[in-house]
């Protein structure tokens, strides 16, 4: 990339919200500089779905195809390294990456997304994105009428199940300790014949990453072809924190309609502020983001 420090605007992480959210700015013919460590969260996984024109393809795919079309703006330029640190200076911010470059921006925008808490269960990060998924939207269809698992408990577990029992009528649920349920939830359960297994989890057995059967610490086994996982996850950067920028109940980035955080000039979008974990989503916000970030340039310059 050229030697150039400054920037209008800087946004973190090249997947697809913030690629999106650099097309916009780009065609704005903002000076765009994206910060990516070239890691993103599903990398692990085999298809994308649910997203219209791209159904089916890899992850990788719709991300290179989407980063060759951005950089033909010629004002987004793309930087491979972490943003590891950042800070306010007058008129803007300045962002530091691991190799110890030092860039700065009018505006932030991050599209840094979510990083899982996987739990220390054999076999489950292996299996995860792959046959261990998190979203019937995302994958669903391809699990549809298949002999199904959800790894969840209480009210995310209900959640769950009642958008998965659209999808096949074989349907456990495993709690890997006591169930927490009230007495209309179980009954909903024995309604649709949906089982519920307590014991605790010791191993997903899995053939290159497609589950075979659900191991327990009591000896017992259990065949499954698709397993949902309500696992918790954190923010992928502490920058956002860092800044001042607040995160809601959920664990999300805190931001409005427009993808503002509550620190002015920073902006979020993607699985960092969204609860709808998916690539639609992601490209939605990111465009909404960057379309936002130019109006408030073009506020500060008319």
């Amino acid at each position: 990339m050229e030697d150039n420090s400054h920037f209008e605007v800087i946004i973190i992480g090249g997947s697809y919200a913030g690629l999106s959210a650099a097309m916009a700015l780009g065609r704005s013919l903002r000076n765009v500089l994206i910060i990516d460590s070239g890691l993103p969260c599903n990398r692990q996984t085999p298809h994308s779905h649910n997203f219209l024109t791209q159904d089916g393809a890899t992850p990788a795919e719709i991300s290179a195809k989407a980063k060759a079309q951005v950089l033909k703006y010629s004002t987004v330029k793309f930087y491979n390294d972490l943003a590891v640190t950042g800070k306010k200076i007058d008129n803007g911010f300045q962002i530091a990456t691991a190799s110890g470059k030092e860039f700065t921006a009018k505006k932030l925008i991050f599209a840094t997304g979510i990083k899982d808490t996987i739990p220390e269960i054999k076999g489950f990060a292996e299996s995860w994105g792959i046959s261990m998924v998190h979203c019937p939207y995302c994958h669903g269809y391809e699990l549809r009428n298949q002999k199904t698992g959800i790894i969840a408990n209480a009210d995310r577990a209900f959640h769950l199940a009642s958008l998965v029992r659209n999808l096949t009528d074989d349907l456990t649920i495993l709690t890997s300790e006591k169930a927490s349920f009230d007495s209309e939830q179980r009954e909903k359960f024995k309604q649709h014949n949906i089982k519920i297994i307590e014991a605790e989890i010791s191993e997903i057995e899995h053939d290159n990453g497609y589950v075979k059967n659900v191991i327990f610490t009591n000896g017992d086994k259990a065949p499954f072809t698709g397993i949902y996982a309500a696992i918790p996850f954190t923010q992928h950067s502490d920058i956002p924190a860092s800044l001042g920028c607040e995160l809601n109940e959920n664990g999300y980035i805190e931001v409005n309609f427009l993808q503002k955080t509550t620190i002015e000039g920073v902006f979020a979008c993607g699985d960092n502020s969204a609860m709808m974990r998916s690539v639609a989503t992601a490209v939605y916000g990111g465009n909404l983001a960057g379309a936002m970030v130019n109006k408030e340039l073009v506020d500060e310059q008319f």
